[in-house]
């Protein structure tokens, strides 16, 4: 079997990662490091695992040390199946327990759709630990609120999340039919192994937890204010999370905020686009 450029790359990749475990409490998390210099955490979303990062980490890691855990729930982390075991305040905790075993105080924090919605949240609750934020695919936990309270069509377009809430979905939950989005047959081939290893209650907790649930509303408290330098990238062919959810994000980022909006390109950027997405992180860091 002939072995195309992008399987040599992820291989030669592989042969150069360090695999290690954070503690967060009685929670043991798995993550992957490369490189040396300031630390980027990369967080992944559903259904995925570190992995999904790679390219953007091969490329950076000759700045920076780069890590990806697999979020609680995935592939080899622990995996919980209580509920209040993904709580905000639990996944804040995971982030901040992979920096301080990593030797830090804070760290760069760059997250893709579930991934993204911790991220947002250790910008807000745990400001002291982050000191860059990166957004790929995944509007403000407030800004969800508002578009599934107010905007139809984002009601549409997260339909399926009902299924995803039930109590029993999980026996449901087709792994081939959720990773259609995946191009790269070599990534395929280890993703499906890692989502052998992932515990399907656990995954779908995150939207029986953290996703907002019927009758929707607009959130009345006021979040904490992100205090440093943001990018946030948003592929418009979305289907899941509407461009709509970009809106008035600036009054809720108090520091430099950067915006790109990029067309046809879906939500799974880092697969989809990735040397494009590669290319917005270098030029941001060297800001």
């Amino acid at each position: 079997m002939q072995v195309t450029d992008s399987e040599a790359g992820l291989v030669a990749f592989e042969t150069r990662v360090e695999h290690r475990y954070a503690r967060n409490g009685d929670i043991r998390l798995h993550y992957a490091s490369i490189g040396a210099g300031p630390l980027i955490v990369f967080l992944h979303g559903f259904p995925d695992h570190w992995l999904t990062w790679w390219q953007q980490m091969d490329a950076l890691s000759t700045t920076h040390r780069c890590v990806a855990p697999d979020l609680r729930g995935y592939n080899l982390s622990d995996q919980p199946e209580d509920l209040n075991a993904y709580m905000p305040a639990a996944l804040v905790a995971d982030v901040v327990s992979v920096i301080e075993d990593c030797g830090e105080e804070d760290a760069i924090v760059v997250g893709h759709d579930w991934g993204g919605f911790v991220a947002w949240h250790a910008a807000m609750d745990a400001a002291d630990r982050i000191s860059r934020l990166g957004i790929v695919n995944m509007p403000h936990p407030w800004a969800i609120a508002r578009e599934l309270a107010l905007n139809p069509e984002q009601q549409r377009a997260s339909a399926y999340v009902r299924m995803f809430q039930h109590p029993d979905a999980q026996r449901r939950l087709d792994f081939g039919r959720l990773s259609a989005w995946i191009r790269d047959a070599g990534f395929r081939e280890r993703h499906d192994e890692a989502m052998a290893r992932s515990n399907p209650k656990a995954m779908l907790n995150y939207y029986r937890t953290c996703f907002p649930a019927l009758p929707y509303a607009v959130r009345t408290d006021v979040p904490r204010p992100i205090k440093v330098p943001t990018l946030v990238i948003h592929g418009l062919e979305d289907p899941y999370a509407l461009p709509a959810g970009l809106n008035d994000l600036w009054g809720w980022v108090d520091a430099e905020l950067i915006i790109r909006a990029w067309p046809g390109i879906g939500h799974f950027i880092q697969q989809d686009a990735p040397d494009l997405l590669t290319l917005a992180l270098l030029q941001w860091l060297a800001r």
